[in-house]
């Protein structure tokens, strides 16, 4: 890691000011409507202040205490993927002239300088495991890689994870380890601020920064280990053969009798990437828009084939979710399709637990 440097916390607006001279739209986690989300930021009072959150599984609330962290929870709904994967854009459309003849132009992607303060290494992570699949295929997505491309990043380092994190068990936090422009460290007091690129060293290149003392490097080495202690829930070992060596295993249909279907479960997932196609006319006949719009497995329409839907059961849908994302994922890119974050048990409103049930068919396995 770089050398760190000391921002105190009566100077975090120093931050904002100097992206904002730099050309970036900032983003910033805030309170909106009961949970943590991006928005526009442009003073450090829109920061979420003594906000903390309590998540269990299928429940999410945030309290407030006379902390004055802004940082000091663990994850909203969001994450990156909705500001890099857009939930519904379009891709072409196909336009009619005067003598009916029929033309085609892709869309250019909408994308301007953005900088997310706030990131956490499980989304730094669900970051690299989404470029594998928009940018290190054979064909490049032109979309995705115009707004990475214009991305800033600030992590944090997590401080206090919720009961639902597992993040230190895939390795993927909770702390950052790379993926970022600038990484923050927050204590009481202040913050420890590294850079982890070009764009990063530039940004501090700008503010007028405190040295680190002992006492706060032994501090944030302290928290880090902390929060990584605390966590409790783990994915069994080997749980990628474990998955597929059992997919006969009768707790498939013991899941599927609680699960919904909802598919909340993938929207807040930070690195599912299913999505689908669909066709968009205008009632003029004159023009139509070609769109892609996030889809998931556990929809019925995900697995038609001529005529078929191959997964019409939820029992089957589930199972194909978790041995993807825990199992062929890993035969696909070479990694597991999981950070850790815990988001899928939180928003779960049938508060299945995805670790639960991994470690369910592991200790009870058919082989």
């Amino acid at each position: 890691m770089n050398h760190a440097y000391f921002l105190a916390r009566e100077s975090f607006q120093t931050l904002i000011d100097v992206l904002g001279s730099q050309g970036y739209r900032c983003l910033a986690p805030q309170a909106r409507d009961g949970a943590i989300v991006f928005d526009d930021l442009d003073n450090v009072s829109q920061l979420p202040v003594g906000v903390h959150d309590q998540q269990t599984p299928g429940a999410y609330l945030l309290t407030r205490s006379e902390s004055q962290r802004y940082f000091a929870w663990a994850n909203g709904p969001q994450a990156l993927k909705p500001l890099l994967f857009s939930p519904r854009e379009t891709l072409w459309r196909a336009e009619r002239d005067a003598e009916g003849k029929l033309s085609f132009v892709i869309a250019s992607p909408k994308t301007e300088k953005t900088a997310v303060i706030g990131v956490r290494s499980c989304d730094l992570a669900a970051m690299r495991i989404q470029d594998q699949v928009f940018l290190e295929q054979e064909y490049k997505d032109d979309s995705y890689q115009a707004r990475r491309e214009a991305l800033f990043t600030v992590a944090v380092n997590c401080s206090h994870p919720a009961e639902t994190c597992f993040c230190a068990s895939t390795g993927d936090g909770p702390t950052a380890k790379s993926g970022y422009d600038l990484v923050l460290t927050e204590l009481d007091e202040g913050f420890l601020i590294n850079a982890g690129s070009v764009a990063g060293e530039d940004a501090l290149k700008q503010m007028q920064l405190d040295q680190v003392s002992d006492q706060q490097y032994f501090a944030a080495a302290e928290q880090a280990i902390h929060a990584a202690e605390v966590q409790t829930r783990k994915l069994p070992a080997k749980v990628n053969e474990v998955l597929l060596d059992n997919l006969d295993h009768a707790h498939w249909q013991e899941v599927a009798e609680r699960c919904l279907s909802c598919a909340n479960c993938t929207m807040v997932c930070p690195t599912c990437f299913c999505h689908k196609e669909v066709e968009q006319p205008e009632l003029n006949g004159e023009t139509t828009e070609h769109l892609r719009e996030w889809d998931s497995c556990f929809t019925q329409g995900h697995s038609y084939i001529h005529g078929f839907v191959i997964r019409q059961e939820t029992e089957k849908r589930y199972r194909q979710w978790l041995t993807h994302k825990l199992a062929t994922w890993v035969q696909q890119f070479g990694n597991s399709g999981c950070v850790g974050c815990g988001r899928c048990i939180a928003w779960c409103p049938a508060a299945i637990d995805l670790t639960e049930e991994a470690n369910a068919i592991a200790e009870t396995r058919d082989d």
